[in-house]
């Protein structure tokens, strides 16, 4: 792996936001700067938290989009273009509403399914065949609005079991 690849985790900035099923994607990122000894820094010009790591040999740029959601695509964009990161060698982490709590799913393409996210990204990629790791945030119950459930903090039992699909994120 000599060559730079681009880690992108989606969420929306600012506290009160912190720790929602929508952020799945920072708290992995969080979890990754940790474990490999990265700093963030505030990159304005990519409209984004950027954090760098060496991992065999080659270079990991992790990037947290803070243009919300729904613009994600800026940032990662901004980032891959400025540093010459082919699609394929850019992998986006978002949540995923259609997965139990906890199940991850490791697609080389393919579509945004209906994630905003993704289709910002793919908008700014100018194509579908990007790598995305969906992490499953579960379907909200008792006819609960779906904005309202990936806003939400996740319920007491998932937070206990949140290190260990972080854990298991990392292992991929």
């Amino acid at each position: 792996m000599n060559e730079a690849h681009l880690i992108a985790g989606l969420g929306n900035p600012g506290a009160k936001y912190d720790h929602t099923r929508h952020n799945i994607g920072f708290s992995v990122l969080d979890e990754l700067a940790s474990v490999w000894g990265g700093t963030w820094s505030d990159e304005k010009k990519f409209k984004a938290r950027m954090s760098r790591a060496t991992v065999e040999g080659g270079t990991l740029h992790l990037c947290q989009p803070q243009t919300f959601m729904n613009l994600s695509g800026e940032a990662v964009g901004a980032v891959s273009d400025y540093y010459k990161i082919t699609p394929a060698r850019v992998l986006v982490i978002v949540d995923d509403t259609e997965q139990p709590f906890g199940q991850i799913r490791l697609r080389a393409s393919g579509g945004n399914g209906g994630h905003n996210g993704l289709g910002s990204v793919q908008q700014h990629l100018a194509t579908a065949d990007y790598p995305r790791l969906r992490i499953g945030v579960g379907r909200p119950s008792g006819g609960r609005d779906m904005s309202a459930h990936v806003l939400s903090r996740f319920a007491a039992e998932e937070a206990e079991h949140l290190g260990l699909v972080l854990q298991r994120v990392r292992q991929q």
